[in-house]
C-alpha cells in the first residue's frame, strides 16, 4: 500500500493543490483526471520521486518498486532493442554476477577458519536467499513477448535503438516497465504513439498482469477498460471516485448539481440574513439577534462550486466543392524499399463522401499508402486522384513541423490570403487562442496547443479530401469530441489513420486493413472490425 499524505505544491505564490491525501491499494487501477494545468503530471512526478512537493510526502514500503513512464522521453542509446529491454532485469543479472564472483573467491581461498572467509559465506548465503526467492523465468522469452506485444518484429530486436523514432523508443521503455512487474506503474499518456493492436495488448497486460496502476490518458476507451477508480484533480483539491471514467462523469455531474443547489440555498440564506441585519441594525430590541447573525455570517464558509472548463474548440470545416465519383483509385499498387516489401498488388477505390479508416500495426504501410496517394513517393502500379480533388493533409508529425520562432498569429498570417486575413483573430479565438495568447511563440506551446494550431492551418482552404494521420495525439477529451463532430459533418471524403478506438467509433464506415504486405478492404464499421478481430488478435500474443 502506497499513501500520499498532505501533499501541497506552490509555484511563485500560486497553489497548484493543497493538503491532498489518498491511498493506492495493491490492485487499484486509477485514472488521474482534470483539465489541462490542474496538476496531474506534477502529482505523478511527485509519486515517482521525480519532483519534490512544497509540503507533504509519499509513503511506500521499503522494497516497493514504482515505475514511471513520462509523456516525453529524451533518450540516446547505443545498444540494441533487445539489450535495452533486457535492462529491466539488470538488478537480477547484477545479483547473479555478484554471486558468481563470490563463489569464485570461495573456490580459490583456503583460509576456511578466518573471519573474512566466514563473512564471504554469509554474503553468498544472504545473496543466494534473495536470488533464489525470485521466480524462475525465461528472461529472453519474457523480453520477446513484451516487445512483440508492443509492435516490434523479431528482426527489430538486434537493431540499434537510435534507429527508432521517439514513439518506438517509448515502447522500449514501456516494455522495460512491464517486465519489471512493479508494485505501482505510473503512465502519462502511454497510448499516444502505439497502434490499436498494441493498445489492446497493453490493456490486457495492465488488467491481467499489473498490480497497481495510475494513468493519465485522453484515450477514453483505454481508461474505461483498465480503470476501476478515478481521482479528479480540480481547484487545488481532489475527488476520489470508485468508478471508471464514464461512470465518474455521471457522478461528477450529480456532485456539481448538488453543489449548485447547496450554493444557491446558502446565497438565499445569506441574502435573507443581510436584509435582516440592514433592517434592524440600530434597533435596540434586535441588537442581540443582529450581532448573532453578523457573527454567523463572518464564520460562514462559502460553498464552492467546482469549476468546469468552459473553453471549447469551435470547429467547422468549410463546405467542400464537389469532386468526381471516386476521389481515390488504386490498382495493382506495390511498394518496396530494397528487399523489404511494404504492400503488394493493392486494389481499392474510395467513393465520394466515404469516411474510411486505415488500420494495422505500425510499419505495415498505412503512412506509405498515404504518401503514395499524395504523390510523395515512387511506386509500381496506379494510384490516382479523381476529378477536381483538393487534398487537405494532417501528418502525424504536423505539430512538430510548425516554426518554433513564429508567434501563433504569425503562423497563420503568413499563409492566410485575401479577406481571410481580416478574420485571423476570430479564427484563432475559435480554437481557444484568445487575447494575449496569439502573441505566444510556438516554441512555448503544449502538444495539444500545437495540434490545434496545425488544425487551423488545415482549415484555411476548402478541401474535399481530408487525410488525417493520428490527428488526436495530444488533444484532450473535449477537443477530440469536437473534432469528431466536425468530421461527422464534413461533406467531403475522409481517410483517417488513428489508434483511438473511441474517436473512430461511429465515424468510420469502411476499414482498410494493412497486414502481411496486403491491403484488405472490410465493408464494416471500425466497431464491427475490432469486435470481430479482438479475440483473434489477443490469441496472437500470449499473455500467460
Amino acid at each position: 500500500m502506497i499513501s500520499v499524505d498532505g501533499l501541497c505544491v506552490e509555484f511563485s505564490g500560486d497553489t497548484l493543490f493543497k493538503d491532498v491525501s489518498f491511498v493506492v491499494n495493491e490492485t487499484d487501477k486509477i485514472a488521474l483526471m482534470g483539465k489541462n494545468g490542474a496538476g496531474k503530471s506534477t502529482m505523478m512526478k511527485i509519486i515517482a520521486g521525480e519532483q519534490t512537493p512544497t509540503k507533504g510526502k509519499v509513503n511506500c514500503p521499503k522494497d516497493a518498486v514504482i515505475a514511471y513512464l513520462p509523456q516525453h522521453l529524451l533518450t540516446e542509446d547505443n545498444c540494441t532493442v533487445f539489450e535495452e529491454a533486457s535492462k529491466a532485469f539488470k538488478h537480477i543479472f547484477k545479483m547473479r554476477d555478484e554471486m558468481d564472483e563470490l563463489n569464485k573467491q570461495l573456490e580459490t581461498r583456503t583460509d576456511y577458519e578466518s573471519d573474512e572467509y566466514m563473512s564471504l559465506i554469509e554474503k553468498v548465503s544472504d545473496l543466494g536467499e534473495k536470488y533464489y526467492a525470485i521466480e524462475d523465468i525465461n528472461y529472453d522469452a519474457e523480453v520477446e513477448k513484451a516487445l512483440q506485444g508492443l509492435g516490434f518484429k523479431r528482426e527489430d530486436f538486434q537493431r540499434q535503438t537510435k534507429e527508432f523514432s521517439g514513439g518506438w523508443r517509448m515502447r522500449i521503455e514501456l516494455a522495460k516497465i512491464l517486465l519489471q512487474k512493479p508494485d505501482l506503474i505510473l503512465l502519462d499518456e502511454p497510448t499516444n504513439h502505439i497502434d490499436i493492436e498494441s493498445v489492446i495488448w497493453l490493456e490486457q497486460f495492465l488488467i491481467n498482469k499489473a498490480k497497481a496502476v495510475i494513468v493519465i490518458s485522453h484515450d477514453r476507451a483505454f481508461i474505461d477498460n483498465i480503470t476501476n477508480r478515478t481521482i479528479e484533480v480540480t481547484m487545488g483539491r481532489i475527488y476520489d471516485y470508485k468508478a471508471n471514467y464514464s461512470h465518474y462523469l455521471q457522478l461528477r455531474e450529480d456532485r456539481r448539481a448538488h453543489q449548485i443547489k447547496a450554493y444557491e440555498e446558502q446565497q438565499k440564506m445569506i441574502a435573507e440574513n443581510m436584509a435582516f441585519i440592514e433592517r434592524f441594525k440600530g434597533t435596540y430590541s434586535k441588537t442581540n439577534q443582529v450581532n448573532s447573525r453578523e457573527r454567523m455570517l463572518e464564520k460562514l464558509e462559502i460553498i464552492k462550486v467546482d469549476e468546469i472548463d468552459t473553453s471549447a474548440l469551435r470547429l467547422r470545416f468549410p463546405p467542400s466543392i464537389r469532386s468526381g465519383d471516386y476521389p481515390v483509385k488504386v490498382e495493382g499498387l506495390s511498394k518496396k524499399y530494397e528487399d523489404h516489401v511494404v504492400f503488394n498488388d493493392a486494389n481499392f477505390s474510395i467513393s465520394r463522401g466515404e469516411k474510411v479508416s486505415f488500420v494495422g500495426r505500425n510499419g505495415e504501410g498505412k503512412s506509405t499508402m498515404i504518401k503514395a496517394i499524395l504523390g510523395e513517393i515512387d511506386y509500381d502500379g496506379k494510384c490516382e486522384l479523381g476529378y477536381n480533388v483538393k487534398v487537405g493533409y494532417f501528418a502525424q508529425n504536423q505539430a512538430s513541423l510548425l516554426d518554433p520562432d513564429l508567434t501563433i498569429f504569425q503562423t497563420i498570417d503568413q499563409i492566410a490570403e485575401g479577406d481571410i486575413r481580416t478574420q485571423i483573430k476570430n479564427i484563432l479565438g475559435g480554437f481557444m487562442f484568445g487575447g494575449d495568447d496569439i502573441d505566444k511563440k510556438v516554441s512555448v506551446l503544449s502538444g495539444g496547443e500545437k495540434t490545434r494550431l496545425a488544425m487551423v492551418k488545415l482549415l484555411l482552404e476548402p478541401v474535399n479530401l481530408l487525410i488525417l494521420d493520428e490527428p488526436t495525439n495530444h488533444l484532450d477529451l473535449k477537443s477530440k469530441d469536437v473534432l469528431k463532430e466536425a468530421l461527422k459533418a464534413f461533406d467531403g471524403t475522409l481517410i483517417l489513420v488513428s489508434h483511438d478506438r473511441d474517436f473512430l467509433k461511429g465515424l468510420s464506415e469502411k476499414v482498410f486493413e494493412f497486414k502481411d504486405q496486403r491491403v484488405i478492404e472490410h465493408f464494416e464499421t471500425i466497431d464491427a472490425f475490432l469486435h470481430r478481430n479482438r479475440i483473434e488478435s489477443l490469441k496472437q500474443i500470449d499473455l500467460k
